[in-house]
């Protein structure tokens, strides 16, 4: 919400607080449903909510009502601007305390200052989240240092969304797991090994998955993902799939294995090479809408070939985008141009290519998806840094040169 709407509303109700009197008994946001001054203290950063209090004896507990509590960095500013260096862990644990209701959301950003990042703190914090319902969490810790998570954790079993950054855990042996789960998304974050393939069994709900950013050497196997057969959203480093050789025809047994993935966001990490892989097995892909891979070496032959077979074999995609790392001019250009293009194949409408410069491979891929997409729409080229003005243009040249399958694609390069 904007600042200056805020700073409003905080106006308008020490105004209307002001001048209540005994010809105006109650202002009229006073007198509005518990449950509409809620929604609008939820609204408010956390900081303003509380400050209401001051306003009269009504609004003095008003606040306790919240079911959204964010600790982030703008809340810790204002406490050290307000109480200076204090125990900020204290405060969070006295205003933790006076919360009546449900807690639908928390968020806590660790480590910065003193008490956020004290082990029996968030031990009793955690501990509180499982008997107030929690459903959507948010730990992370921001100063470098791994946060130890409770065990508590797992007793929020109506959590529906959980972010955790920059945090360690050790589960009991029988992980109960999380019944309700909706999305996960894990960014540096410490298990035992073998661990996460199991929770992952163990979220039957789960739509949305998010763990490019896991600690090495995480991995999960290709079975533990077949149990998660309700993903619509997955983000993955092929790092961190379980297999004895990561083949191209891996990645199609991993989309075969979850029947409504929609949006897939596969990151291939500078350096990365396929192993040989024999024919392409198909697997259904009715749902796969979206399909973005980053941190591809396009000079490498194996992932070019994949990124072709993808095309090839995923028919429904509507959006692709590619980022390429830091191009090396065709250190392995394709032995043949493109593969033989199977025109008006592809449902492709909206392109975005990033670090792209001008590389044989390049051109060959961008002519073999306008050859093969008649309803695109529009493919975005943004060229790497190091592109020199002559190179652009000999880049664009080629470009102009193309057939487009599509009466309407436009090429936008900048």
């Amino acid at each position: 919400m904007n600042i200056c709407l805020l700073d409003r509303i905080m106006m308008k109700l020490t105004d209307l607080t002001r001048k209540a009197s005994k010809f105006v008994p109650q202002d009229f946001i006073s007198n509005m449903p518990d449950n509409v001054v809620t929604n609008i203290l939820d609204r408010l950063p956390l900081q303003h909510a509380v400050r209401t209090s001051i306003l009269s004896r009504n609004w003095r507990f008003k606040w306790t009502t919240l079911t959204q509590l964010v600790f982030d960095e703008k809340f810790f500013e204002y406490l050290t601007k307000t109480k200076g260096k204090s125990n900020c862990g204290g405060i969070i644990s006295r205003l933790l305390l006076q919360i009546k209701g449900v807690v639908e959301k928390f968020v806590l950003s660790m480590g910065k200052v003193k008490g956020t990042n004290d082990v029996e703190n968030i031990n009793h914090w955690i501990l509180f989240l499982s008997t107030k319902s929690i459903k959507d969490l948010t730990l992370r810790s921001v100063n470098g240092i791994p946060v130890k998570l409770p065990t508590h954790l797992f007793s929020c079993l109506e959590l529906k969304h959980l972010k955790l950054t920059n945090c360690c855990f050790h589960p009991p042996h029988s992980i109960p797991g999380f019944p309700n789960l909706l999305s996960l998304k894990l960014c540096v974050v410490k298990f035992e090994s073998g661990i996460l393939g199991e929770i992952l069994t163990r979220c039957p709900s789960l739509e949305i998955l998010d763990m490019r950013h896991l600690l090495y050497p995480h991995k999960v196997k290709l079975v533990d993902f077949a149990k998660s057969e309700n993903l619509k959203i997955l983000s993955l480093c092929l790092y961190h799939i379980d297999a004895v050789a990561i083949r191209s025809s891996t990645i199609f047994e991993l989309v075969g294995f979850l029947p409504k993935l929609q949006e897939l966001d596969l990151v291939f990490l500078e350096n990365y090479k396929l192993t040989e892989s024999g024919a392409t097995m198909r697997f259904p892909a009715a749902c796969l809408k979206a399909l973005k891979l980053s941190d591809i070496n396009l000079g490498n032959v194996m992932l070019l070939s994949c990124v072709f077979e993808m095309i090839r074999h995923f028919p429904n995609l509507h959006t692709l985008e590619i980022t390429t790392v830091i191009p090396k001019r065709d250190a392995h250009p394709i032995p043949n141009p493109i593969p033989e293009v199977e025109y008006n194949t592809t449902g492709l409408r909206s392109v975005v290519f990033r670090y792209f410069a001008g590389s044989e491979n390049e051109v060959c891929l961008i002519k073999y998806i306008l050859a093969c997409s008649p309803f695109l729409e529009k493919i975005v080229i943004h060229s790497h840094w190091s592109l020199a003005s002559d190179e652009r243009l000999m880049f664009t040249m080629k470009l102009l040169k193309l057939r487009r399958a599509s009466t309407v694609a436009e090429i936008d390069f900048d």
